[in-house]
Protein backbone atom coordinates (compact mmCIF):
# COMPACT_ATOMS: atom_id res chain seq x y z
CA UNK A 1 0.00 0.00 0.00
CA UNK A 2 1.17 3.57 -0.63
CA UNK A 3 2.59 5.28 2.48
CA UNK A 4 -0.20 7.85 2.61
CA UNK A 5 -2.87 5.13 2.56
CA UNK A 6 -1.15 3.35 5.44
CA UNK A 7 -1.14 6.57 7.47
CA UNK A 8 -4.84 7.21 6.79
CA UNK A 9 -5.76 3.68 7.85
CA UNK A 10 -3.56 3.97 10.97
CA UNK A 11 -5.30 7.19 12.00
CA UNK A 12 -8.80 5.84 11.22
CA UNK A 13 -7.93 2.44 12.72
CA UNK A 14 -9.88 0.66 10.03
CA UNK A 15 -9.40 -0.19 6.35
CA UNK A 16 -10.47 2.29 3.68
CA UNK A 17 -13.68 1.31 1.88
CA UNK A 18 -13.76 0.37 -1.79
CA UNK A 19 -15.70 3.50 -2.73
CA UNK A 20 -13.22 5.65 -0.80
CA UNK A 21 -10.42 4.08 -2.83
CA UNK A 22 -12.32 4.89 -6.03
CA UNK A 23 -12.69 8.51 -4.94
CA UNK A 24 -8.98 8.74 -4.14
CA UNK A 25 -8.09 7.30 -7.55
CA UNK A 26 -10.32 9.75 -9.44
CA UNK A 27 -9.06 12.77 -7.50
CA UNK A 28 -5.36 11.94 -7.68
CA UNK A 29 -5.34 10.93 -11.35
CA UNK A 30 -7.46 13.98 -12.19
CA UNK A 31 -4.99 16.42 -10.67
CA UNK A 32 -2.03 14.45 -11.95
CA UNK A 33 -3.06 14.80 -15.58
CA UNK A 34 -4.28 18.34 -15.00
CA UNK A 35 -0.69 19.10 -13.97
CA UNK A 36 0.68 17.35 -17.08
CA UNK A 37 -1.45 19.53 -19.34
CA UNK A 38 -0.80 22.72 -17.38
CA UNK A 39 2.94 22.34 -18.04
CA UNK A 40 2.24 21.53 -21.70
CA UNK A 41 0.07 24.62 -22.21
CA UNK A 42 2.68 27.08 -20.94
CA UNK A 43 4.59 26.81 -24.23
CA UNK A 44 1.74 28.32 -26.21
CA UNK A 45 1.57 31.36 -23.93
CA UNK A 46 5.34 31.90 -23.86
CA UNK A 47 5.45 31.77 -27.69
CA UNK A 48 4.06 35.28 -28.00
CA UNK A 49 6.74 36.63 -25.67
CA UNK A 50 9.58 34.89 -27.48
CA UNK A 51 8.35 35.95 -30.93
CA UNK A 52 6.36 39.20 -30.51
CA UNK A 53 5.99 40.09 -34.18
CA UNK A 54 2.39 41.20 -33.79
CA UNK A 55 1.03 43.53 -36.47
CA UNK A 56 1.46 47.15 -35.43
CA UNK A 57 -1.69 48.95 -34.34
CA UNK A 58 -2.49 52.03 -32.31
CA UNK A 59 -4.21 49.73 -29.85
CA UNK A 60 -1.01 47.86 -29.09
CA UNK A 61 0.60 49.21 -25.94
CA UNK A 62 4.15 50.49 -26.03
CA UNK A 63 5.10 47.62 -23.73
CA UNK A 64 4.04 45.16 -26.43
CA UNK A 65 5.93 46.89 -29.24
CA UNK A 66 9.06 45.16 -30.33
CA UNK A 67 11.91 47.15 -28.79
CA UNK A 68 15.55 46.27 -28.32
CA UNK A 69 17.28 47.97 -25.37
CA UNK A 70 20.83 49.11 -25.90
CA UNK A 71 22.12 46.94 -23.07
CA UNK A 72 23.90 43.83 -24.39
CA UNK A 73 22.44 41.75 -21.55
CA UNK A 74 19.00 40.91 -22.88
CA UNK A 75 17.93 39.15 -19.69
CA UNK A 76 18.52 42.10 -17.36
CA UNK A 77 16.84 44.54 -19.72
CA UNK A 78 14.12 42.21 -20.97
CA UNK A 79 10.58 43.55 -21.04
CA UNK A 80 7.44 41.96 -22.35
CA UNK A 81 7.48 42.56 -26.09
CA UNK A 82 11.24 42.65 -26.55
CA UNK A 83 11.40 39.12 -27.90
CA UNK A 84 14.07 36.55 -27.17
CA UNK A 85 16.82 35.41 -29.51
CA UNK A 86 16.86 33.20 -31.50
CA UNK A 87 13.05 33.37 -31.76
CA UNK A 88 12.79 37.12 -32.42
CA UNK A 89 14.01 36.98 -36.02
CA UNK A 90 12.24 36.46 -39.32
CA UNK A 91 12.32 32.68 -38.85
CA UNK A 92 11.14 32.82 -35.23
CA UNK A 93 7.71 31.36 -35.93
CA UNK A 94 9.24 28.42 -37.80
CA UNK A 95 11.70 27.77 -34.97
CA UNK A 96 8.85 27.69 -32.46
CA UNK A 97 7.04 25.23 -34.70
CA UNK A 98 10.14 23.02 -34.73
CA UNK A 99 10.17 23.03 -30.91
CA UNK A 100 6.57 21.85 -30.93
CA UNK A 101 7.18 19.03 -33.36
CA UNK A 102 10.30 17.90 -31.49
CA UNK A 103 8.34 17.76 -28.23
CA UNK A 104 5.34 15.98 -29.74
CA UNK A 105 7.32 13.56 -31.89
CA UNK A 106 9.31 12.34 -28.89
CA UNK A 107 6.07 12.33 -26.88
CA UNK A 108 4.40 10.10 -29.48
CA UNK A 109 7.28 7.65 -29.67
CA UNK A 110 7.60 7.66 -25.90
CA UNK A 111 3.90 6.87 -25.62
CA UNK A 112 4.37 3.50 -27.32
CA UNK A 113 7.25 2.73 -24.98
CA UNK A 114 5.36 3.95 -21.91
CA UNK A 115 2.35 1.77 -22.62
CA UNK A 116 4.57 -1.28 -22.97
CA UNK A 117 6.38 -0.51 -19.69
CA UNK A 118 3.19 0.57 -17.90
CA UNK A 119 1.62 -2.88 -18.27
CA UNK A 120 4.71 -4.43 -16.71
CA UNK A 121 5.65 -2.32 -13.66
CA UNK A 122 4.23 -0.42 -10.69
CA UNK A 123 2.31 2.47 -12.24
CA UNK A 124 2.63 4.56 -9.08
CA UNK A 125 6.43 4.58 -9.38
CA UNK A 126 6.26 5.04 -13.15
CA UNK A 127 3.95 8.06 -12.88
CA UNK A 128 5.99 9.65 -10.11
CA UNK A 129 9.19 9.47 -12.16
CA UNK A 130 7.36 10.84 -15.19
CA UNK A 131 5.87 13.79 -13.32
CA UNK A 132 9.09 14.80 -11.58
CA UNK A 133 11.01 14.49 -14.85
CA UNK A 134 8.39 16.59 -16.64
CA UNK A 135 8.65 19.27 -13.95
CA UNK A 136 12.44 19.30 -14.15
CA UNK A 137 12.67 19.84 -17.89
CA UNK A 138 9.78 22.30 -17.99
CA UNK A 139 11.61 24.38 -15.40
CA UNK A 140 14.91 24.01 -17.28
CA UNK A 141 13.29 25.65 -20.31
CA UNK A 142 12.55 28.63 -18.08
CA UNK A 143 16.10 28.60 -16.72
CA UNK A 144 17.15 29.80 -20.16
CA UNK A 145 15.70 33.19 -19.20
CA UNK A 146 17.82 33.66 -16.08
CA UNK A 147 20.91 31.99 -17.55
CA UNK A 148 20.64 34.27 -20.61
CA UNK A 149 20.68 31.29 -23.00
CA UNK A 150 20.04 32.06 -26.68
CA UNK A 151 21.12 28.75 -28.20
CA UNK A 152 18.26 27.12 -30.10
CA UNK A 153 19.54 23.60 -29.50
CA UNK A 154 19.35 24.06 -25.74
CA UNK A 155 15.60 24.68 -25.95
CA UNK A 156 15.21 21.90 -28.52
CA UNK A 157 16.88 19.25 -26.32
CA UNK A 158 15.02 20.38 -23.21
CA UNK A 159 11.69 20.17 -25.06
CA UNK A 160 12.45 16.70 -26.37
CA UNK A 161 13.29 15.39 -22.90
CA UNK A 162 10.16 17.04 -21.50
CA UNK A 163 8.15 15.25 -24.18
CA UNK A 164 9.70 11.91 -23.23
CA UNK A 165 8.68 12.26 -19.58
CA UNK A 166 5.25 13.66 -20.52
CA UNK A 167 4.55 10.42 -22.40
CA UNK A 168 4.39 8.48 -19.13
CA UNK A 169 1.15 10.16 -18.11
CA UNK A 170 -1.79 9.19 -20.25
CA UNK A 171 -1.44 5.39 -20.61
CA UNK A 172 -0.76 5.16 -16.89
CA UNK A 173 -3.67 7.21 -15.55
CA UNK A 174 -6.15 5.50 -17.90
CA UNK A 175 -4.88 2.10 -16.80
CA UNK A 176 -5.21 3.02 -13.11
CA UNK A 177 -8.75 4.33 -13.54
CA UNK A 178 -9.56 1.24 -15.61
CA UNK A 179 -8.45 -0.97 -12.72
CA UNK A 180 -11.08 0.53 -10.43
CA UNK A 181 -14.17 1.27 -12.53
CA UNK A 182 -16.60 -0.96 -14.41
CA UNK A 183 -18.24 -0.44 -17.77
CA UNK A 184 -21.50 1.08 -16.56
CA UNK A 185 -21.65 4.79 -17.51
CA UNK A 186 -18.01 4.62 -18.50
CA UNK A 187 -18.39 7.29 -21.18
CA UNK A 188 -20.03 9.80 -18.81
CA UNK A 189 -17.65 9.11 -15.91
CA UNK A 190 -14.57 9.31 -18.09
CA UNK A 191 -15.98 12.33 -19.91
CA UNK A 192 -16.26 14.22 -16.64
CA UNK A 193 -12.92 12.89 -15.43
CA UNK A 194 -11.31 13.90 -18.72
CA UNK A 195 -12.12 17.53 -17.91
CA UNK A 196 -8.61 17.53 -16.42
CA UNK A 197 -7.25 18.03 -19.94
CA UNK A 198 -9.13 21.26 -20.57
CA UNK A 199 -8.86 22.48 -16.97
CA UNK A 200 -5.13 21.82 -17.13
CA UNK A 201 -4.93 23.93 -20.28
CA UNK A 202 -6.90 26.68 -18.58
CA UNK A 203 -4.73 26.54 -15.47
CA UNK A 204 -1.55 26.60 -17.53
CA UNK A 205 -2.81 29.56 -19.57
CA UNK A 206 -3.86 31.61 -16.57
CA UNK A 207 -0.71 30.91 -14.52
CA UNK A 208 1.68 31.44 -17.44
CA UNK A 209 -0.11 34.61 -18.57
CA UNK A 210 -0.12 36.07 -15.05
CA UNK A 211 3.60 35.42 -14.58
CA UNK A 212 4.64 36.61 -18.03
CA UNK A 213 5.08 40.23 -16.97
CA UNK A 214 7.75 39.19 -14.46
CA UNK A 215 9.75 37.39 -17.14
CA UNK A 216 8.83 34.45 -19.35
CA UNK A 217 11.08 32.12 -17.34
CA UNK A 218 8.64 32.24 -14.43
CA UNK A 219 5.85 31.06 -16.75
CA UNK A 220 7.77 27.81 -17.24
CA UNK A 221 9.44 27.33 -13.86
CA UNK A 222 6.39 27.64 -11.58
CA UNK A 223 4.23 25.08 -13.48
CA UNK A 224 7.29 22.79 -13.50
CA UNK A 225 7.53 22.98 -9.72
CA UNK A 226 3.77 22.43 -9.49
CA UNK A 227 3.75 19.11 -11.34
CA UNK A 228 6.70 17.90 -9.26
CA UNK A 229 4.72 18.60 -6.08
CA UNK A 230 1.66 16.75 -7.43
CA UNK A 231 3.93 13.85 -8.37
CA UNK A 232 5.05 13.51 -4.75
CA UNK A 233 1.43 13.45 -3.58
CA UNK A 234 0.67 10.78 -6.16
CA UNK A 235 3.53 8.65 -4.86
CA UNK A 236 2.18 8.92 -1.33
CA UNK A 237 -1.48 8.17 -2.00
CA UNK A 238 -2.23 6.48 -5.35
CA UNK A 239 -3.61 2.91 -5.10
CA UNK A 240 -2.87 1.34 -8.48
CA UNK A 241 -5.39 -1.50 -8.35
CA UNK A 242 -7.73 -3.27 -5.89
CA UNK A 243 -5.33 -6.21 -5.66
CA UNK A 244 -2.39 -3.96 -4.78
CA UNK A 245 -4.13 -2.69 -1.63
CA UNK A 246 -6.25 -5.73 -0.83
CA UNK A 247 -9.53 -3.92 -1.51
CA UNK A 248 -12.67 -5.99 -2.04
CA UNK A 249 -15.95 -4.41 -3.21
CA UNK A 250 -19.06 -5.00 -1.13
CA UNK A 251 -22.32 -6.19 -2.69
CA UNK A 252 -23.43 -2.72 -3.87
CA UNK A 253 -20.02 -2.02 -5.34
CA UNK A 254 -20.10 -5.37 -7.11
CA UNK A 255 -23.33 -4.34 -8.78
CA UNK A 256 -21.68 -1.14 -10.04
CA UNK A 257 -18.20 -2.27 -10.90
CA UNK A 258 -18.04 -5.99 -11.51
CA UNK A 259 -21.36 -7.78 -11.90
CA UNK A 260 -22.28 -5.79 -15.01
CA UNK A 261 -19.13 -7.04 -16.78
CA UNK A 262 -15.93 -5.77 -15.15
CA UNK A 263 -13.64 -3.34 -16.86
CA UNK A 264 -10.71 -5.47 -15.80
CA UNK A 265 -10.32 -8.88 -14.25
CA UNK A 266 -7.46 -8.03 -11.97
CA UNK A 267 -5.34 -11.13 -11.72
CA UNK A 268 -2.33 -10.03 -13.76
CA UNK A 269 -0.22 -12.91 -12.62
CA UNK A 270 -2.40 -15.31 -14.59
CA UNK A 271 -1.62 -13.97 -18.04
CA UNK A 272 1.27 -12.28 -19.80
CA UNK A 273 0.98 -8.67 -20.90
CA UNK A 274 -0.38 -8.27 -24.43
CA UNK A 275 2.27 -7.54 -27.05
CA UNK A 276 2.44 -4.41 -29.18
CA UNK A 277 1.48 -6.07 -32.48
CA UNK A 278 -1.18 -8.19 -30.81
CA UNK A 279 -2.78 -5.03 -29.40
CA UNK A 280 -2.85 -3.47 -32.89
CA UNK A 281 -4.88 -6.46 -34.11
CA UNK A 282 -7.67 -5.92 -31.58
CA UNK A 283 -10.78 -5.02 -33.64
CA UNK A 284 -11.28 -1.25 -33.71
CA UNK A 285 -7.83 -0.21 -32.48
CA UNK A 286 -6.41 0.72 -35.90
CA UNK A 287 -9.37 2.84 -37.15
CA UNK A 288 -9.68 4.73 -33.86
CA UNK A 289 -5.91 5.28 -33.71
CA UNK A 290 -5.87 6.73 -37.24
CA UNK A 291 -8.97 8.79 -36.49
CA UNK A 292 -7.23 10.24 -33.44
CA UNK A 293 -4.20 11.11 -35.60
CA UNK A 294 -6.29 13.72 -37.40
CA UNK A 295 -8.43 14.66 -34.40
CA UNK A 296 -5.35 15.51 -32.33
CA UNK A 297 -3.83 17.34 -35.29
CA UNK A 298 -6.74 19.76 -34.98
CA UNK A 299 -6.87 19.85 -31.18
CA UNK A 300 -3.14 20.37 -30.66
CA UNK A 301 -2.90 23.06 -33.29
CA UNK A 302 -5.32 24.99 -31.11
CA UNK A 303 -3.47 23.97 -27.95
CA UNK A 304 -0.12 25.29 -29.18
CA UNK A 305 -1.10 28.12 -31.51
CA UNK A 306 -4.42 29.62 -30.39
CA UNK A 307 -2.94 32.34 -28.10
CA UNK A 308 -0.45 33.21 -30.85
CA UNK A 309 -3.24 33.35 -33.44
CA UNK A 310 -5.38 35.59 -31.22
CA UNK A 311 -2.52 38.02 -30.53
CA UNK A 312 -1.85 38.26 -34.29
CA UNK A 313 -5.49 38.74 -35.32
CA UNK A 314 -7.37 42.00 -34.86
CA UNK A 315 -10.65 41.63 -32.96
CA UNK A 316 -12.86 44.68 -33.42
CA UNK A 317 -9.85 46.31 -35.09
CA UNK A 318 -7.62 45.84 -32.03
CA UNK A 319 -4.77 43.49 -31.22
CA UNK A 320 -4.56 41.86 -27.81
CA UNK A 321 -1.44 41.55 -25.69
CA UNK A 322 0.13 38.16 -25.04
CA UNK A 323 -1.40 38.01 -21.55
CA UNK A 324 -4.89 38.90 -22.78
CA UNK A 325 -4.63 36.47 -25.70
CA UNK A 326 -3.59 33.66 -23.35
CA UNK A 327 -6.54 34.35 -21.06
CA UNK A 328 -9.02 34.56 -23.95
CA UNK A 329 -7.81 31.23 -25.37
CA UNK A 330 -9.11 29.46 -22.25
CA UNK A 331 -12.63 29.72 -23.70
CA UNK A 332 -11.68 27.00 -26.17
CA UNK A 333 -10.87 24.69 -23.27
CA UNK A 334 -14.08 25.60 -21.45
CA UNK A 335 -15.89 24.37 -24.54
CA UNK A 336 -13.66 21.29 -24.45
CA UNK A 337 -14.89 20.39 -20.95
CA UNK A 338 -18.49 20.55 -22.15
CA UNK A 339 -17.65 18.61 -25.31
CA UNK A 340 -15.92 15.77 -23.46
CA UNK A 341 -18.82 15.29 -21.04
CA UNK A 342 -21.42 15.62 -23.80
CA UNK A 343 -19.69 13.12 -26.11
CA UNK A 344 -19.30 10.61 -23.28
CA UNK A 345 -22.93 10.93 -22.19
CA UNK A 346 -24.31 10.66 -25.74
CA UNK A 347 -22.16 7.62 -26.53
CA UNK A 348 -23.41 5.92 -23.34
CA UNK A 349 -27.05 6.62 -24.17
CA UNK A 350 -26.96 5.41 -27.76
CA UNK A 351 -24.26 2.77 -27.26
CA UNK A 352 -22.27 4.00 -30.25
CA UNK A 353 -18.81 5.43 -29.63
CA UNK A 354 -17.72 5.66 -33.28
CA UNK A 355 -20.96 7.34 -34.42
CA UNK A 356 -20.64 9.95 -31.68
CA UNK A 357 -16.99 10.66 -32.44
CA UNK A 358 -17.55 10.91 -36.21
CA UNK A 359 -20.58 13.19 -35.78
CA UNK A 360 -18.61 15.57 -33.59
CA UNK A 361 -15.76 15.71 -36.09
CA UNK A 362 -18.15 16.54 -38.93
CA UNK A 363 -19.71 19.30 -36.83
CA UNK A 364 -16.22 20.70 -36.14
CA UNK A 365 -15.84 21.60 -39.83
CA UNK A 366 -18.46 24.40 -39.95
CA UNK A 367 -17.42 25.47 -36.42
CA UNK A 368 -13.85 26.03 -37.63
CA UNK A 369 -15.07 27.90 -40.69
CA UNK A 370 -17.29 30.27 -38.73
CA UNK A 371 -14.62 30.96 -36.11
CA UNK A 372 -12.08 31.94 -38.76
CA UNK A 373 -14.57 33.94 -40.83
CA UNK A 374 -16.51 35.80 -38.14
CA UNK A 375 -14.44 35.62 -34.95
CA UNK A 376 -12.84 39.02 -35.65
CA UNK A 377 -16.15 40.91 -35.77
CA UNK A 378 -16.58 41.29 -32.02
CA UNK A 379 -15.18 39.93 -28.78
CA UNK A 380 -18.55 38.42 -27.83
CA UNK A 381 -18.87 36.57 -31.13
CA UNK A 382 -15.25 35.41 -30.87
CA UNK A 383 -15.91 33.88 -27.43
CA UNK A 384 -19.15 32.16 -28.54
CA UNK A 385 -17.61 30.67 -31.68
CA UNK A 386 -14.48 29.61 -29.76
CA UNK A 387 -16.63 27.81 -27.20
CA UNK A 388 -18.57 25.98 -29.94
CA UNK A 389 -15.35 25.02 -31.71
CA UNK A 390 -13.93 23.69 -28.44
CA UNK A 391 -17.02 21.50 -27.92
CA UNK A 392 -16.76 19.77 -31.29
CA UNK A 393 -12.95 19.57 -31.53
CA UNK A 394 -12.25 18.28 -28.02
CA UNK A 395 -15.37 16.12 -27.64
CA UNK A 396 -14.26 13.22 -29.86
CA UNK A 397 -10.64 13.63 -28.77
CA UNK A 398 -11.71 13.14 -25.14
CA UNK A 399 -14.03 10.25 -25.99
CA UNK A 400 -11.47 8.28 -27.99
CA UNK A 401 -8.63 8.69 -25.51
CA UNK A 402 -10.76 7.62 -22.54
CA UNK A 403 -13.89 5.46 -22.96
CA UNK A 404 -12.95 4.06 -26.37
CA UNK A 405 -9.43 3.17 -25.20
CA UNK A 406 -10.90 1.46 -22.13
CA UNK A 407 -13.42 -0.41 -24.29
CA UNK A 408 -10.76 -1.71 -26.64
CA UNK A 409 -8.22 -2.38 -23.90
CA UNK A 410 -10.71 -4.78 -22.33
CA UNK A 411 -12.08 -6.18 -25.59
CA UNK A 412 -13.68 -9.64 -25.31
CA UNK A 413 -11.15 -11.01 -27.80
CA UNK A 414 -8.56 -10.69 -25.01
CA UNK A 415 -10.50 -13.28 -22.99
CA UNK A 416 -10.27 -11.40 -19.73
CA UNK A 417 -6.58 -10.49 -19.93
CA UNK A 418 -6.23 -7.32 -17.88
CA UNK A 419 -2.72 -6.50 -19.03
CA UNK A 420 -3.52 -4.73 -22.28
CA UNK A 421 -5.13 -1.46 -21.23
CA UNK A 422 -2.00 0.69 -21.00
CA UNK A 423 -0.66 -0.76 -24.26
CA UNK A 424 -3.89 -0.15 -26.18
CA UNK A 425 -4.21 3.35 -24.71
CA UNK A 426 -0.62 4.07 -25.70
CA UNK A 427 -1.15 2.84 -29.27
CA UNK A 428 -4.25 4.97 -29.78
CA UNK A 429 -2.94 8.11 -28.09
CA UNK A 430 0.60 7.61 -29.42
CA UNK A 431 -0.67 7.48 -33.00
CA UNK A 432 -2.81 10.52 -32.27
CA UNK A 433 0.22 12.31 -30.87
CA UNK A 434 2.06 11.94 -34.16
CA UNK A 435 -0.79 13.91 -35.69
CA UNK A 436 -0.48 16.33 -32.80
CA UNK A 437 3.14 16.87 -33.83
CA UNK A 438 2.35 17.32 -37.52
CA UNK A 439 -0.38 19.96 -36.99
CA UNK A 440 1.66 22.52 -35.02
CA UNK A 441 4.68 21.97 -37.29
CA UNK A 442 2.68 22.70 -40.44
CA UNK A 443 1.04 25.64 -38.72
CA UNK A 444 4.43 27.18 -37.95
CA UNK A 445 5.17 27.32 -41.68
CA UNK A 446 1.71 27.86 -43.17
CA UNK A 447 0.71 30.66 -40.78
CA UNK A 448 3.57 32.79 -42.07
CA UNK A 449 1.71 32.87 -45.39
CA UNK A 450 -1.96 32.64 -44.45
CA UNK A 451 -4.01 31.78 -41.37
CA UNK A 452 -6.92 30.96 -43.69
CA UNK A 453 -4.81 28.15 -45.16
CA UNK A 454 -4.19 26.85 -41.62
CA UNK A 455 -7.94 26.64 -40.97
CA UNK A 456 -8.49 24.93 -44.31
CA UNK A 457 -5.94 22.31 -43.24
CA UNK A 458 -7.79 21.84 -39.94
CA UNK A 459 -11.17 21.43 -41.66
CA UNK A 460 -9.71 18.84 -44.05
CA UNK A 461 -8.22 16.94 -41.10
CA UNK A 462 -11.58 16.93 -39.29
CA UNK A 463 -13.27 15.51 -42.39
CA UNK A 464 -10.71 12.72 -42.81
CA UNK A 465 -10.95 11.92 -39.10
CA UNK A 466 -14.68 11.33 -39.38
CA UNK A 467 -14.42 9.33 -42.60
CA UNK A 468 -11.92 6.91 -41.05
CA UNK A 469 -14.65 5.70 -38.70
CA UNK A 470 -17.16 5.02 -41.49
CA UNK A 471 -16.94 1.23 -41.29
CA UNK A 472 -17.41 1.26 -37.52
CA UNK A 473 -20.26 3.75 -37.79
CA UNK A 474 -22.08 1.52 -40.29
CA UNK A 475 -21.60 -1.49 -37.99
CA UNK A 476 -22.90 0.47 -34.99
CA UNK A 477 -25.95 1.73 -36.83
CA UNK A 478 -26.78 -1.81 -37.90
CA UNK A 479 -26.44 -2.89 -34.29
CA UNK A 480 -28.75 -0.09 -33.14
CA UNK A 481 -31.38 -1.32 -35.58
CA UNK A 482 -30.95 -4.88 -34.26
CA UNK A 483 -30.96 -4.58 -30.45
CA UNK A 484 -30.68 -8.31 -29.93
CA UNK A 485 -27.31 -8.26 -31.70
CA UNK A 486 -25.95 -5.46 -29.60
CA UNK A 487 -23.83 -6.40 -26.60
CA UNK A 488 -22.13 -3.07 -25.98
CA UNK A 489 -19.51 -1.14 -27.83
CA UNK A 490 -17.12 -4.05 -28.02
CA UNK A 491 -19.53 -6.11 -30.14
CA UNK A 492 -19.99 -3.22 -32.51
CA UNK A 493 -16.28 -2.84 -33.04
CA UNK A 494 -16.04 -6.37 -34.41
Amino acid sequence: KPPGIRIIEFVKRRPISYKAYQSIVLIITFFAYLAYHATRKTNSVVKSALDPNSPKSESVSSLWRRTYPDSPNLRNSWILGAGWAPFDGADGTSLLGELDVAFLFVYALGMYFSGHVGDRMDLRIFLTVGMIGTGLFTALFGVGFWADIHLFYYYLIVQMLAGLFQSTGWPSVVAVVGNWFGKRKRGLIMGMWNAHTSLGNITGSIVASALLKYGWGWSMAIPGLGIGFVGILLFLFLPVSPDSVGATPDYDDMEETTAAEPLLKTKPEEKDAVGFLEAWRIPGVAPFALCLFFAKLVAYTFLYWLPFYISHTAIEGKYLSSEDAGNLSTMFDVGGVVGGILAGHISDRIGARATTAASFMYCAIPALYFYRSYGQISMTLNVILMLITGVFVNGPYALITTAVSADLGTHHSLKGNSRALATVTAIIDGTGSIGAAVGPLLTGYISAQSWSAVFFMLMAAALVSGLLLTRLVVAELRGLNQPEARNGAEEVHD
